[in-house]
C-alpha cells in the first residue's frame, strides 16, 4: 500500500495518475476532506490531516509506502506515526535550496526534515526539486485581466521544474530497487526566464501578455504580505537575487532516473493554458 500526501496538490495529483497508470497498488491518497476529492479510479481516498498527526491513523493502517511534502504539516510527527504504523519506505518531497542556499531558515528547516527522516529507522529517498513551473500561476489572475505581469529578475533563467516530473522521479523510487538511501536534485530541462515564462503563457494563449521588471523593493512589499519577512527575502534570493551555480545548473535526474526526458516549461503553460483565459 502506497499512501500520497498533499494528493491534490501539483505533485500528489501527477502522482496518483503516474502510479495507476503503471498499474502500481493499492494507492491511497490523503486529503482533508474525502468528498471533494477528484481522484482516478481505483485510488482510495483517505481523510485526514497533515498538522494533525493523529488524524493520520487510519490512512497509514497497513501502509508500506508514504510519500511527503516537508513543511506541510508536522513532519515530526508525521514520520513518528509512519513508523508506528509499520511505513518501510519515505518518499520525501524537500528542496533544491538545502543544497544551493543551505544558510536560508526554509532550506535549514527543510534539512532538518530530512535529517529526522533518516534518523527514523525507515528506508528513505529524498527528493530536492527545484523552483516549480506551477509557481507561475501566480500570475493567472493579473493575466485573466489583461492586466501586466509584474517580476523582478526578469532575465535570471532557472532550470524550473514540471511538477509531473517529480512526481515521474518519486513513482520510480517507490516502485523500482536501486532508490533507497539516494538525495535526488530534481530539475527542469533547460534554463527559463520569468520573462521567458510570460512569453510561453502569451504563445498558449495566442495573445500578447505584457510583462515589466520590478526591483526587488517593489517585488518584496508583495511578497512579504504572502509569506513573512524571512520567508520573503528566501524567496526573492532563489528567484534571482542570489542565483548561485549550483541553483541554475540542469540536473539530469529525470531522464536519468525515468528514461524519459524532462519536460519544458513550454509544455506545463501549454497544458495548463484555461488557468489563464
Amino acid at each position: 500500500m502506497i499512501l500520497v500526501t498533499g494528493a491534490t496538490g501539483n505533485i500528489g495529483s501527477a502522482l496518483l495518475k503516474e502510479l495507476r497508470a503503471g498499474g502500481h497498488g493499492p494507492v491511497r491518497g490523503l486529503t482533508r476532506d474525502t468528498a471533494r476529492a477528484a481522484f482516478p479510479q481505483g485510488v482510495e481516498a483517505v481523510a485526514g490531516d497533515l498538522a494533525e498527526p493523529a488524524s493520520l491513523k487510519s490512512a497509514l493502517a497497513g501502509a508500506r509506502s508514504l510519500v511527503l511534502l516537508a513543511g506541510v504539516g508536522s513532519d515530526a510527527g508525521v514520520l513518528t506515526a509512519a513508523r508506528h504504523a509499520g511505513v518501510e519506505h519515505v518518499v520525501l518531497v524537500s528542496s533544491i535550496t538545502v543544497e544551493t542556499h543551505p544558510h536560508l531558515g526554509p532550506a535549514r528547516a527543510n534539512l532538518a526534515v530530512e535529517r529526522l527522516l533518516k534518523e527514523s529507522g525507515m528506508a528513505w529517498t529524498v527528493l530536492r526539486p527545484t523552483q516549480f513551473a506551477s509557481n507561475a500561476l501566480m500570475w493567472a489572475a493579473v493575466i485573466r485581466e489583461n492586466g501586466t505581469v509584474r517580476a523582478p529578475y526578469a532575465d535570471v533563467a532557472l532550470p524550473t521544474v514540471h511538477p509531473a516530473d517529480v512526481a515521474a522521479v518519486a513513482r520510480v523510487a517507490l516502485t523500482e530497487p536501486g532508490h533507497r538511501a539516494r538525495t535526488y536534485a530534481v530539475t527542469g530541462p533547460e534554463p527559463v526566464s520569468a520573462r521567458q515564462q510570460v512569453g510561453s503563457i502569451a504563445a498558449a494563449l495566442g495573445r500578447e501578455v505584457p510583462f515589466t521588471e520590478i526591483s526587488r523593493e517593489q517585488a518584496y512589499a508583495q511578497t512579504v504580505a504572502v509569506f513573512g519577512a524571512e520567508a520573503a527575502d528566501a524567496v526573492l534570493d532563489v528567484t534571482g537575487g542570489d542565483a548561485n551555480d549550483a541553483l541554475l545548473a540542469v540536473r539530469h535526474t529525470v531522464p536519468d532516473v525515468t528514461g524519459t526526458a524532462a519536460r519544458p516549461f513550454r509544455q506545463w503553460a501549454a497544458e495548463n493554458v484555461t488557468a489563464f483565459r
